[in-house]
């Protein structure tokens, strides 16, 4: 398993689920969810597995060895089957704070997505507030899944901004919100 040098603890846990440095294995499995759900993602086309290669070439076997990295990405696993991931983005390390990504495998977002996206916080709020010690972590979305809304807010979510009109979808603009919850044992 790679190891991220600015965390020192890699793995989290709650039951039978557990996020894990992003492993390589899961990169195509990544790359089908993403492009199933490209509708509410900030990707303009379809992933090939060239894209998805080189991306984990150039981009994600870098991230390991940073001090600093803009993001830290974790497979997201149940009792070791990778089901999502996601990770922190945009990490800010003068501000302390980072966006929230997380996508499932579409399979499970009709009858699990509150679950998973709260199991999915629970872990990642770990990685933010205990392992970097970061001030506030947010989650940007199109305003296209209120049900997403709703588990935000119900894991201890502020809505912080509404960004009137700020995205182009399907020929017409349309907000995005920003959910945010800030680390309160700094």
């Amino acid at each position: 398993m790679a190891t991220y040098k600015v965390l020192n603890k890699q793995v989290f846990s709650t039951g039978s689920y557990s996020i894990v440095p992003i492993r390589m294995e899961d990169k195509y499995a990544i790359m089908k969810w993403r492009n199933e759900q490209i509708y509410h993602l900030r990707q303009n086309r379809p992933l090939t597995e060239a894209d998805q290669d080189a991306y984990f070439k150039n981009v994600v076997a870098k991230l390991f060895d940073q001090e600093y990295p803009n993001q830290i990405l974790f497979s997201y696993l149940e009792d070791g089957k990778c089901i999502g991931y996601g990770g922190l983005v945009h990490i800010n390390w003068i501000d302390k704070n980072a966006e929230i990504s997380f996508i499932m495998d579409t399979a499970l977002e009709k009858d699990f997505f509150s679950f998973h996206w709260q199991t999915y916080l629970g872990l990642i709020e770990k990685v933010a507030f205990e392992g970097l010690k970061l001030h506030k972590i947010f989650v940007y979305a199109f305003d296209l899944r209120p049900h997403l809304y709703e588990t935000l807010e119900k894991y201890g979510f502020f809505k912080d901004a509404i960004l009137n009109e700020h995205c182009l979808y399907d020929g017409k603009f349309i907000d995005a919100v920003i959910h945010s919850k800030l680390n309160n044992t700094l």
